[in-house]
């Protein structure tokens, strides 16, 4: 068992470090599914792993003719029915091995808050979950990768006592398309109330001092000569 305060790591990272197309497509799974980090990819290709694992050595005991192995390659089949990547009826081990960790990561609690619109983006899904805001079976469940299943996907709500059960609250009224226009840098400038802070007046250019106006030349008053009589 070990030692409970160094529990053996529960996934395997890549076989090797830097490897560009991997690394490339991990992070736009991360950005699509808006995942912390890589390590809960790695979880979720884990899972699949250990599936795809345990049907190919139960094929093999199947064809040999093993009772215990049909038992437990039907409890397979059930399992992965309950938590949604096969099908409820139909599904053999060959499907199992078809199957791609996009199927286990669209059965996060995440990916399913934000596929029921109680959200408007894969982040705030997850800050919904973790600050307790989300219900699951009359519970609150602050996991965002906790594997849903069939039946508790129906149970899933916002926590009663949470303000965004309120439909005008400013969070769920914002919409991820609705981003806002890009202002340029003098454009901000210009509509800053107040002087100019002391960055902007370095940065400003100097502008030569104006010439003074020349007075209008007049032109010369006649004056009348004057002649006294005698």
């Amino acid at each position: 068992m070990g030692d409970p305060k160094f529990p053996r790591r529960s996934y395997n990272t890549p076989s090797h470090p830097w490897q560009g197309e991997r690394i490339k497509a991990e992070q736009e799974i991360v950005r699509q599914y808006g995942l912390k980090n890589k390590t809960e990819v790695w979880k979720a290709q884990t899972t699949l792993r250990n599936f795809r694992r345990q049907s190919r050595e139960l094929q093999a005991r199947v064809r040999s003719g093993e009772a215990q192995a049909k038992l437990e390659a039907d409890n397979l089949l059930a399992k992965c029915a309950r938590i949604g990547v096969l099908p409820v009826e139909g599904a053999t081990l060959n499907d199992i091995l078809a199957l791609t960790d996009v199927k286990i990561l669209e059965r996060r609690l995440q990916t399913i808050v934000y596929r029921k619109g109680l959200t408007n983006s894969m982040k705030q899904a997850r800050q919904l979950i973790v600050h307790g805001h989300i219900y699951m079976n009359g519970h609150r469940v602050t996991v965002p990768g906790h594997i849903v299943t069939r039946l508790e996907e129906s149970s899933i709500e916002l926590n009663p006592s949470s303000s965004f059960t309120d439909e005008m609250h400013p969070m769920r009224q914002s919409k991820p398309s609705q981003k806002k226009p890009y202002v340029p840098v003098d454009m901000r400038q210009k509509e800053r109330r107040g002087p100019p802070r002391r960055d902007d007046r370095r940065s400003a250019p100097v502008e030569a001092p104006a010439a003074p106006a020349e007075a209008p030349i007049e032109a010369p008053v006649e004056v009348e000569e004057i002649t006294l009589e005698e």
